[in-house]
C-alpha cells in the first residue's frame, strides 16, 4: 500500500507546474496560432524536426559506438577515454555555441588564420555557417552523446561476455556479434539515453536563440515576454509535452512485449581483445574526435578568452557562486535519485498500467522550458504561501512571508520537476535488467519488499544509481532560465553569472564562470565514472563463469 500511495503523492507534486501548463488550454488563443501559421510555424516545425534527426542520429551514433569500443576493446588511450568521454557532459549547450560562435566567427581564429595563411579576402572561400538547424543539431551532438554514452557503456558493463564469445564461436564477426548481441541487449539503455538528448535539445532555449534559430521554445519565450501571453506560452509548451510523449511512446511500441534480463551467474567479464594495427588506429581516433570537439577544443577556446580578460577564478564572487551551484546540485541530486529509485520499484512491484501511467507522467517536466516549469512551480507555492500566512495571522498574530516560494525549496522543487525524467531513465532500465526470479526468491524465503530492495537490489544498481546522480548534478549546475526566475534574493549561481555576461557581449568575462563549471563538474564526473566502472568490475568478478 504504501509504494501505492507514496507514488500516487509523487505523481501529484510532480504535476503541480504540469497541470498550471495545461490551464492554458481553458484560454482561446486563436488568434496567437493564426499567427504563428502566418509567418513562423513551418519553419518552427521544420527546425524542430530537423533537430530531431541530427541529435537522435547523432548521439546514438556516437555514444553507442564510443561505449562499446572502450567498454568491449582495449586499444591505446583506451582506459583514459573511458572516463574522458563523459566531460562534454559538464558544458551546457549554451557555453559550447557561445564558444564556436566566436571561434569560427570571420573574425575569429579559426577564420583569421586560413585567410592568413592563403591570402583569400571575403568572398574567396566557403566556410560553414553554423546558424541553421543542422548546425545546431551538430552542436548539441557534440555535448548530449554523452548521455547515450553513459546509458550505453553501463549496460555493456553488465554484459555477459559468454553470449558475445557464444556468438564468435559460432562464426559471426565482431562487427556482426554487435549488431545481433550487444546491441539489442543494451537497446532499452540506448534508447533511455536517447530521449534525454533528444528532449534536452527540445528544450534548449540559449542555443537556439543565439544563432537564431526558431523552434517551439523561441516561440515560447516570444510569447511569453515579447506579447506578455503567459497562458498562449503554455499552450504552446503543451506541443513539446505531446513530441516527447510521442517519443517515449514510439520507443515503447518499438520494444514491445521484449524484455532484456542477464542471468547473475553469466555476468562475469574476461580481458577484453586487444586491437592492433589500423584497427587500434581507427578506434582510437573515433574516440577521441568527439572528445576533441566537444570539450578540448572548447574549454581550450574559453580558458584563452578568460586569461586574456585578466579575471581570477579565485574571485571572491566566483567562489560565493560556485558555493551556491555545489550545495543546490548536490542537494537536487539526492532527491532526484531517492525518488526515481522509489517510483521505478514501486513500477517493478506493482505491474499495473494506471501506475505506470503516473510514473511516466513524472517524468515530463524535462520536457518543458525551465521557465514554464519555474512560473508552473511559484503560481501554486505562492498560493499556498498566502494561506500560511493568513493562517498565521489568525492564530499567531505574526506574518511568515514567502515561506515556500520565497526560498529554495521552490527551486528544489523546480528541479526535481525539471529532472526526474534523468533518474527514471537510468535506473528504471537497470531493474529491468534484474532477472525477476531473483525477487520471486526472496519473497519465498520471506523477505519485504524494502529488504529485497536493500539486500539484492541496491548492490546490483551501483551503477545506473551512480549514473543517475552524475546526470543530475551535472543538469542541475548547468540549468539556467528556472534559476533565474525562481532564486531567492543574493542567491546567485555560477549559471546565472555566465548568462548576465554574455547578454552584455562579455563573452571573456563569461569563459571565466563557465570555466568554473566545467572544473565544478569535473571532479564527480571523474570519479563517478571510475566509480562505475569499479562496481560493475565486482558486481561481476564475483560471479563464476559457467
Amino acid at each position: 500500500m504504501i509504494w501505492r500511495l507514496g507514488t500516487v503523492a509523487v505523481a501529484c507534486v510532480m504535476a503541480l507546474p504540469l497541470l498550471g501548463v495545461a490551464s492554458g488550454l481553458f484560454t482561446a488563443q486563436g488568434e496567437l496560432w493564426r499567427h504563428l501559421a502566418d509567418t513562423q510555424l513551418a519553419a518552427i516545425t521544420a527546425n524542430t524536426l530537423v533537430l530531431l534527426v541530427v541529435v537522435g542520429c547523432g548521439t546514438v551514433a556516437i555514444g553507442t559506438g564510443t561505449a562499446w569500443l572502450v567498454t568491449m576493446c582495449r586499444f591505446p588511450g583506451a582506459r583514459l577515454l573511458q572516463w574522458a568521454l563523459l566531460l562534454p557532459l559538464v558544458l551546457p549547450t549554451y557555453i559550447i555555441g557561445y564558444a564556436y560562435a566566436d571561434l569560427l566567427a570571420f573574425a575569429g581564429p579559426v577564420q583569421s588564420a586560413l585567410r592568413s595563411a592563403t591570402g583569400w579576402r571575403h568572398g574567396d572561400y566557403w566556410f560553414p555557417d553554423l546558424g541553421s538547424a543542422a548546425g545546431v543539431g551538430l552542436l548539441f551532438t557534440l555535448v548530449l552523446y554523452a548521455y547515450v554514452y553513459l546509458a550505453a557503456r553501463a549496460a555493456f558493463l553488465t554484459q555477459s561476455q559468454a553470449f558475445i564469445e557464444a556468438a564468435r564461436i559460432l562464426g559471426s564477426g565482431p562487427w556482426r556479434a554487435f549488431a545481433v548481441i550487444g546491441l539489442p541487449l543494451a537497446r532499452p539503455a540506448i534508447a533511455a539515453g536517447a530521449v534525454l538528448a533528444l528532449l534536452e535539445a527540445l528544450a534548449d532555449f540559449g542555443t537556439v536563440q543565439y544563432y537564431g534559430v526558431q523552434t517551439f521554445t523561441t516561440a515560447i519565450y516570444r510569447t511569453w515576454y515579447g506579447l506578455g501571453n503567459r497562458e498562449g506560452a503554455a499552450q504552446i509548451s503543451l506541443v513539446l509535452i505531446a513530441i516527447a510523449i510521442l517519443l517515449v511512446l514510439a520507443e515503447r511500441r518499438s520494444r514491445g512485449r521484449a524484455r532484456f534480463h542477464a542471468p547473475a551467474n553469466l555476468r562475469a567479464r574476461h580481458e577484453a581483445p586487444v586491437l592492433s594495427g589500423w584497427r587500434a588506429v581507427g578506434a582510437t581516433t573515433a574516440c577521441a574526435l568527439p572528445l576533441l570537439l566537444g570539450f578540448v577544443v572548447p574549454t581550450v577556446h574559453l580558458a584563452q578568452l578568460a586569461w586574456n580578460s585578466g579575471a581570477t577564478l579565485l574571485d571572491p564572487r566566483f567562489l560565493h557562486d560556485t558555493l551556491n551551484s555545489l550545495t543546490l546540485a548536490a542537494v537536487a541530486a539526492a532527491i532526484i535519485v531517492g525518488l526515481a529509485l522509489f517510483l521505478s520499484y514501486a513500477g517493478r512491484l506493482i505491474r499495473r498500467r494506471n501506475l505506470n501511467r503516473l510514473i511516466q507522467f513524472s517524468a515530463l517536466g524535462y520536457a518543458i522550458p525551465g521557465s514554464v516549469i519555474a512560473v508552473g512551480v511559484l503560481l501554486p507555492l505562492a498560493l499556498a504561501d498566502r494561506g500560511i500566512d493568513l493562517l498565521s495571522r489568525i492564530l499567531f498574530d505574526a506574518p511568515t512571508g514567502l515561506m515556500l516560494s520565497g526560498s529554495a525549496f521552490a527551486l528544489l522543487l523546480a528541479y526535481t520537476v525539471r529532472f526526474l525524467a534523468v533518474g527514471l531513465a537510468n535506473i528504471g532500465p537497470g531493474l529491468a535488467a534484474i532477472d525477476p526470479s531473483m525477487d520471486a526468491s526472496a519473497r519465498v524465503l520471506g523477505a519485504a519488499p524494502r529488504q529485497v530492495l536493500r539486500r539484492i537490489h541496491l548492490p546490483m544498481l551501483r551503477v545506473p544509481l551512480l549514473t543517475a546522480a552524475i546526470v543530475a548534478f551535472v543538469e542541475v549546475m548547468k540549468e539556467l532560465p528556472a534559476t533565474l526566475i525562481i532564486r531567492p534574493f543574493n542567491l546567485d549561481t555560477l549559471a546565472i553569472g555566465v548568462y548576465r555576461f554574455a547578454s552584455d557581449e562579455r563573452l571573456a568575462q563569461a569563459a571565466v564562470g563557465s570555466l568554473l563549471i566545467v572544473l565544478v563538474s569535473l571532479a564527480p564526473v571523474i570519479m563517478l565514472s571510475r566509480a562505475i566502472t569499479g562496481a560493475a568490475g565486482r558486481t561481476t568478478s564475483s560471479q563464476p563463469y559457467p
